[in-house]
């Protein structure tokens, strides 16, 4: 399987760990998770090199070490063995522990090189910080896809008049054309629709009943994070596109965690700059959301079970694909980067 390793994932939500031994699979990689007593979330290749039980089926011991459910070899949180019941000398073997970082409530995990891992590159956004805007966690949404479908679908502005009809889009922008920009590190497509009806969402959260300028912005960060800012203003207004601000405005954020080549799990959640201090509303949107992305798992694990049969025509490519192919690339360039660099580490321990 081909993952870009050298990068920072979601591992989960904060509240999802505790001082229970939890199994994830990230990347294909089974890993064993739980909140030190430290408070900082640990993580460790979910096997014990003895005869291979999950260590997840172990127990938790005194000073964060994990003790092996079947012969009791026990490792500390850095996965260094430090005991072996029946015997003094204890082995030199280790199991792999993993970067891990907490931030904004979200707990980032490091699939690729340790040395590299670096918590300043984590993704974050200043409206996390900002008393303006509202920070709310969603769900773990679970796709039988694989993740690059996921997040092509999240780069891609034209699909929402069609899947999305009564949420998030509406036929006013069927023909509206779809720009992309895909010179900088982030890949960007977006665009507006003026003076047309308020798609769903915005009647519900917005409160407009005439005519509006709504737009959606697509930002992918590789490998695997999506940021949709969408909103809506009164029409007379006719806001520049750098006055959205004063519009009712949305984020919707999606941190995509390969599970494996043909499973994702997409924890989403939004910022919002529209009743901040309103629980109500936090609920609201999730239960449109929950339409709407349900919408979206139902296309894209369609398309994951075609994929896997064969294949007997390529596939046609339209302009609004602009930014899905450029993203493609940027993946392969950086998995032929990450396989250049193991190669050559691999010389080097061998010359």
């Amino acid at each position: 399987m081909k993952f870009v390793r050298n990068a920072w994932y979601v591992a989960g939500w904060a509240s999802e760990f505790d001082r229970k031994l939890r199994r994830f699979t990230i990347l294909g990689d089974d890993i064993v998770m739980y909140r030190g007593e430290d408070d900082k979330v640990c993580a460790l290749r979910d096997r014990c090199p003895h005869r291979q039980l999950p260590l997840s089926k172990g127990h938790l011991m005194a000073g964060d070490a994990i003790q092996c459910g079947y012969h009791g070899l026990t490792f500390d949180k850095a996965g260094a063995c430090i005991r072996a019941p029946g015997q003094d000398n204890i082995p030199k073997t280790s199991v792999h522990a993993y970067p891990v970082h907490e931030k904004n409530r979200i707990v980032w995990i490091w699939m690729g090189e340790a040395a590299l891992a670096d918590p300043d590159d984590i993704f974050s956004l200043p409206e996390f910080a900002d008393p303006q805007w509202h920070a709310h966690q969603g769900d773990a949404l679970h796709l039988k896809s694989h993740y690059l479908n996921v997040a092509e679908n999240l780069v891609d502005p034209a699909h929402v008049s069609f899947v999305h009809p009564t949420t998030l889009g509406n036929a006013a922008s069927e023909d509206v054309p779809v720009h992309a920009d895909v010179d900088g590190d982030v890949i960007v497509a977006w665009r507006w629709i003026r003076d047309a009806p308020p798609v769903g969402f915005f009647q519900k959260f917005g409160g407009f009943s005439g005519n509006v300028d709504r737009w959606h912005y697509y930002y992918l960060h590789l490998p695997s994070i999506a940021v949709i800012d969408f909103g809506s203003a009164d029409a007379a207004l006719n806001l520049p596109e750098d006055k959205r601000h004063e519009g009712v405005r949305v984020f919707a954020l999606h941190f995509l965690t390969p599970v494996d080549e043909t499973n994702t799990i997409d924890r989403w959640m939004h910022l919002r700059n529209v009743a901040i201090d309103d629980e109500n509303v936090s609920q609201s949107m999730d239960a449109m959301f929950r339409v709407a992305f349900n919408e979206d798992k139902e296309i894209l694990e369609a398309i994951q079970l075609e994929e896997l049969k064969p294949q007997h025509h390529r596939p046609v490519r339209l302009a609004i694909d602009k930014g899905p192919n450029v993203y493609r690339s940027r993946i392969e360039k950086l998995l032929h980067a990450e396989e250049a660099a193991t190669e050559g580490w691999a010389q080097a321990e061998t010359g």
